[in-house]
């Protein structure tokens, strides 16, 4: 079978040769530790994880890159700096404060402190409007030449990069700030309706173009809402400002080509599910272990109508072989029933050594091929 055929029938419940092999990426300073632990083993790797990796038998995707951010971006601006951290604007407008150790290719051990946000009341409403105004620089100059490429692919095409179309929450949280956006759903409840409505009109016509030049798999919406114990808005807040907006980003996407939308929050979003499956969502990941959920849980919850992708506790796979093998064992019903992508739950981290990771993906390999009895033994 083909990438393409391998994906649509797992999507949609039939039997295949095996499954997809899908994974997210991985840290840079993860890179650097297997560069030292088995330079030979990766040294042809092309770390672009969501479109391949021929060395670890990785699944082929293609995106159609779209620009759903500020354009043009606010200035970037260094504002302090020690041996220590630095004190920085970003061309979001965001104000960081960033610890230096342990940073490697931009990729930090830590989050950084968020100082500042560009939208503090609805009088900076305007400057954010307009740096959101559709455009043809959005789109790819070459995207007929692409398109044409396309007609013939025998892999999934997806609309946008992963994080390129940021969501309703996301989006919001990054010009205003978590503690903000909590408190504005009451003190700024117009300005609310309005972004939430603007932001969904931004994605519908910057999509358009790609949507009349080629038809794609899926849409994926990366709309980081939840933490550990559960989602930083309530479902009534969801319903009221954004249920509408994503009802309708959905219906659109759907009657352009678009076969499924999937939605990607890391934490608990359980309480928002049956909200996100009322717009017509269809896939969910990446299904954060360490936030206490579950896999064969929501699947046993909400059904075969919600696809699931991720699942795999990154934590176990640390831990070495013989976990992993068991945790990927209790994978194994829903891997033969469909509808769901086994991957570790986010981007692979540095605690997970080289052999440990070339023991998960041999053994997610058996588990992709139905061939459990290798994991058993």
């Amino acid at each position: 079978m083909t990438d393409l055929e391998r994906f649509v029938a797992c999507m949609t419940y039939e039997p295949a040769d095996r499954r997809p092999n899908h994974e997210l990426g991985v840290w840079p300073q993860t890179v650097m530790r297997w560069r030292d632990e088995a330079p030979e083993a990766i040294k042809d790797f092309c770390w672009n994880w969501f479109v391949a990796e021929p060395g670890l038998g990785l699944d082929r995707r293609e995106y159609v890159s779209l620009n759903y951010s500020f354009i043009p971006p606010f200035e970037h601006v260094m504002l302090e700096e020690t041996g220590e951290y630095e004190i920085f604007r970003d061309g979001l407008g965001i104000t960081h404060k960033a610890l230096k150790e342990g940073t490697v290719g931009g990729g930090r051990m830590s989050m950084d402190q968020y100082l500042a946000h560009p939208l503090r009341t609805p009088e900076d409403w305007p400057d954010i409007k307009r740096r959101l105004q559709p455009s043809p620089q959005r789109v790819p100059a070459d995207l007929a030449a692409q398109a044409e490429r396309w007609r013939t692919r025998d892999y999934p095409l997806i609309l946008g990069h992963n994080c390129q179309a940021t969501g309703f929450y996301w989006r919001a949280r990054e010009w205003m700030g978590t503690e903000e956006l909590s408190t504005a759903w009451y003190d700024y409840p117009a300005l609310c309706h309005e972004m939430m409505e603007f932001f969904a009109d931004l994605i519908i016509e910057t999509s358009k173009p790609a949507l009349a030049a080629t038809n794609v798999e899926y849409f994926c919406l990366n709309e980081d809402l939840s933490m550990k114990s559960g989602p930083l808005l309530s479902p009534a807040t969801f319903r009221k400002f954004i249920l509408p907006h994503l009802k309708r980003l959905v219906a659109f996407m759907k009657s352009n080509g678009v076969r499924w939308f999937a939605l990607d929050t890391d934490g608990d979003p359980t309480p928002l599910i049956p909200l996100f499956m009322e717009a017509g969502v269809d896939i969910l990941w990446p299904i954060e272990r360490a936030s206490e959920v579950s896999p064969m849980v929501w699947r046993k919850r909400f059904g075969k109508d919600l696809r699931l992708w991720g699942g795999v506790d990154k934590r176990v796979v640390a831990r070495g072989p013989a976990e992993t093998r068991a945790h990927l064992l209790e994978m194994a019903p829903l891997i033969e029933e469909g509808g769901f992508i086994p991957s570790i739950d986010h981007t692979v981290p540095p605690d997970i050594s080289w052999d440990n990771f070339r023991h998960y993906m041999d053994a997610k390999r058996d588990l992709l091929a139905g061939d459990f009895g290798k994991l058993a033994g």
